[in-house]
C-alpha cells in the first residue's frame, strides 16, 4: 500500500531485463514504489488512465504504440492520473528524440547510462512537476537548434512578435508542460492555454508543437549548454 508521500512509478520498457533492473533499483529507494510494468505504449496508456501513477519511466522504442505517441496520449488525456509525469529513459539521446519527447509533453529525458542517483533525482523532479533533461540531452537539443536551417533557410524566429502571455506560454511548452498544466500554472482554462499556443504557432509560422519547441530553443530564449 502506498502513502501520500510515496511516488508511484510505472516502468514502461519492452525489455524484461531492463524492467527487472529498474525495479530492483527503485524498490530500494525510500519514498518510491513501483506500481507496475508494461512492455508497450498502448498498455502503458491504459495503466495510467486506470489511475494510481505519478511518474512513468518511458522507453521510446516499443512495439505498436511507441514511447513518443504514448507520452502524447498520456499528457493530452491522462484519465485517472491527471498529475502523471513522463520521464523518458532511453539509449537514444538525440536532438530529434528530445524535441519529440518534450513536444509530446514529457517532463524529463535521461539516458539509460545514467547512474541510479541521477535516475532517482529525475523521478523526484518529475513527480514535483519540474523538468529534468540530462546534460547530454540538453546538448543534443542545443546542437539541433543551432544547426543549419531546414530547406527554407529561415532565420531563428523572434519571440518579440508574441504577446507577453504568449511568450510565457511557449516557454512553458518548451519545458514539456501540457496545455492542462499550463492552464493550472496561470489559473486559466485549458482552452485558453491552447488558444495561446495556437496563436503563437501562427505568429512564429510553425506547424506543430514540436516545431514550436525547436523555435523557442533556436531563438535563444532558453539557455542550454553547447557541445
Amino acid at each position: 500500500m502506498t502513502t501520500p508521500e510515496q511516488i508511484r512509478v510505472l516502468i514502461a520498457d519492452d525489455q524484461r531485463l531492463i524492467r527487472v533492473g529498474l525495479r530492483g533499483i527503485l524498490e530500494t529507494e525510500p519514498g518510491i514504489v513501483v506500481v507496475g510494468e508494461t512492455g508497450d505504449g498502448a498498455a502503458t496508456v491504459d495503466v495510467v488512465r486506470a489511475g494510481g501513477v505519478d511518474v512513468v519511466l518511458m522507453d521510446l522504442r516499443m512495439p505498436g504504440v511507441d514511447g513518443i505517441e504514448a507520452t502524447r496520449r498520456i499528457t493530452e488525456d491522462p484519465g485517472g492520473s491527471p498529475g502523471a509525469g513522463v520521464l523518458v529513459l532511453t539509449t537514444f539521446e538525440t536532438g530529434g528524440n528530445v524535441l519529440a519527447a518534450v513536444a509530446a509533453g514529457a517532463r524529463g529525458f535521461i539516458g539509460k547510462d545514467a547512474g541510479p542517483e541521477t535516475l532517482i533525482d529525475a523521478i523526484r523532479a518529475v513527480a514535483r512537476g519540474h523538468s529534468m533533461l540530462s546534460p547530454k540531452a540538453m546538448a543534443a537539443l542545443a546542437a539541433r537548434a543551432s544547426a543549419p536551417a531546414v530547406p527554407e533557410h529561415r532565420p531563428a524566429p523572434d519571440l518579440a512578435a508574441l504577446t507577453d502571455r504568449e511568450r510565457e506560454v511557449v516557454l512553458l511548452v518548451a519545458t514539456g508542460m501540457s496545455n492542462d498544466e499550463i492552464a493550472r500554472h496561470f489559473g486559466i482554462s485549458p482552452l485558453t492555454a491552447k488558444t495561446h499556443v495556437n496563436r503563437a504557432m501562427t505568429k512564429l509560422d510553425v506547424r506543430d508543437r514540436a516545431a514550436l519547441v525547436l523555435a523557442v530553443y533556436g531563438s535563444g530564449a532558453i539557455d542550454v549548454p553547447r557541445r
